[in-house]
């Protein structure tokens, strides 16, 4: 059985998606909120359409994320400075815990993948995988 790139990748990355899930799921997080947190952590302040663009999901699926996120306290909504519609997003107290709670469980899986390559191959496979985001 002929398999490609494209398919190899694919079933790479729902592997890695399904370990995620289950690490995080004793924190009643997903994959998908667990990312779009980070992103709130990392850039108060952002927006969804922000968030959406950097997560390259469509703003609808980004808007049933944070939503989930808010209803559970982890994240905050406010007002822009100049434009009315715009909202930022900012990590709550609680958000800023649960998140350093599953990233503490995220980092695990990643050094697990790190552990099963040299560097010099971590660096190719990087600028590999960089380049097929981009």
């Amino acid at each position: 059985m002929k398999t490609d790139f494209g398919d190899l990748l694919r079933r790479a990355a729902s592997m890695h998606r399904l370990r995620t899930e289950r690490s995080l799921a004793e924190f009643g997080m997903t994959a998908g909120q667990f990312s779009v947190l980070a992103i709130v952590v990392d850039r108060p302040s952002v927006s969804s359409a922000d968030v959406a663009r950097i997560e390259g999901l469509t703003p609808q699926t980004i808007s049933v994320i944070v939503a989930n996120l808010v209803r559970r306290g982890a994240v905050v909504r406010l007002p822009h400075a100049v434009h009315g519609r715009i909202q930022r997003l900012e990590a709550s107290p609680a958000g800023l815990e649960l998140f350093a709670l599953c990233d503490e469980r995220v980092q695990r899986l990643e050094e697990r993948l790190r552990r099963e390559m040299s560097q010099p191959d971590r660096l190719t496979v990087r600028r590999w995988l960089a380049g097929v985001a981009a």
